[in-house]
């Protein structure tokens, strides 16, 4: 089955939330299988950072700037020696 370019042309038009929407949505479509144990691992992850932000034991900060530097490193990264 193939998918109409003027259907791929519209979803690419698309506001970047948007696309993001779907992409998040088709993905989770593909992934039908629940790893239970990974999932309960990130239960306590999200249970323990929860309690340390609560706790203020650490520093939280908007998410835009913490992808301003990951971004920031990984065009370092990729600059020629």
């Amino acid at each position: 089955m193939s998918i109409a370019a003027e259907k791929v042309a519209e979803v690419l038009a698309l506001p970047e939330q948007d696309r993001a929407f779907l992409v998040r949505e088709l993905i989770a479509s593909l992934d039908n299988t629940v790893d239970v144990a990974a999932e309960a691992q990130w239960e306590e992850v999200i249970a323990r950072r929860s309690r340390e932000i609560e706790l203020g034991q650490v520093h939280c900060r908007p998410v835009e700037e913490s992808i301003r530097e990951i971004r920031g490193k990984l065009d370092a990264h990729r600059q020629p020696s």
